[in-house]
């Protein structure tokens, strides 16, 4: 858990991801301040001598982690109520919401920026972008879209990291349709499909139409086969988009 929080740390660049992550690293510290100094939280009871003047060093740093756990909620709360005027205007443009999600590393932020000329940072990194990008994207003439990426997810993601950045997976909670990215050259992709669709469930966005797009097919040793909703892709050979974005608007175009 603390090596997950120093690498999101060390990713985070907007002021809200950087928020988001030093609030999960408090509220990672908190329970162990708390046994520490053996009370479970600030109102229990730690004996004689442990408030007022009498105040041991661990029960100070303890309140002032609270203090600021407290502070950054709020500073959060904020810009989740300014993200949610934006997106309130992005689903008043009438245009479908696509959401791209997937364990971290799939290649997420390579297939935004094929399809939407997006130029945003992309590497093969874990968690190497942690804030959502949205992007216009014209699929046909006639089809255009708002292109959504997320945050990475990983297997048993710590709750301190689901809470924190529940505001940025919204985006996946609220669109149209979830772009499911998946490392199929990875030999535990389908455990990966199981953790983001855990996750997704956690969120409340289980229910919502998915595509899989099995990406890094290109390094399949061994043919596999694919369902209705699924498409083989290499968006770093550009190989198989054209498919996608077909099944893409067949799919909003029956919802």
């Amino acid at each position: 858990m603390g090596l997950i929080l120093d690498i999101f740390a060390m990713r985070a660049t907007t002021q809200e991801g950087k928020l988001q992550v030093e609030l999960a690293q408090l509220k990672y510290s908190l329970p162990r301040l708390s046994a520490l100094s053996g009370t479970s939280g600030r109102f229990g009871s730690g004996g004689v001598g442990t408030r007022g003047p009498g105040e041991t060093k661990l029960e100070l740093g303890r309140r002032r982690v609270e203090d600021r756990i407290l502070m950054f909620e709020k500073e959060i709360k904020k810009l989740k109520n300014q993200r949610e005027l934006k997106r309130q205007n992005r689903y008043n443009s009438n245009k479908k919401q696509v959401a791209i999600v997937g364990y971290t590393n799939a290649g997420k932020s390579t297939l935004l920026n094929l399809i939407s000329k997006a130029g945003i940072y992309a590497d093969d990194k874990l968690f190497a972008t942690l804030e959502t990008t949205s992007r216009n994207v014209f699929l046909t003439p006639e089809v255009q879209i708002i292109l959504t990426d997320t945050v990475g997810f990983i297997s048993k993601l710590p709750h301190e990291l689901v809470e924190a950045f529940a505001s940025t997976l919204e985006e996946a909670k609220n669109a149209d349709l979830i772009l499911h990215v998946v490392d199929v050259s990875n030999k535990d992709y389908k455990l990966q499909i199981e953790t983001v669709n855990e996750t997704l469930k956690k969120i409340g966005a289980s229910e919502i139409p998915q595509i899989i797009a099995y990406n890094k097919c290109d390094n399949l040793k061994t043919p596999i086969e694919i369902k209705s909703n699924e498409v083989l892709i290499s968006a770093k050979n550009n190989t198989g988009i054209d498919k996608l974005k077909e099944k893409i608007v067949e799919i909003l175009s029956n919802n």
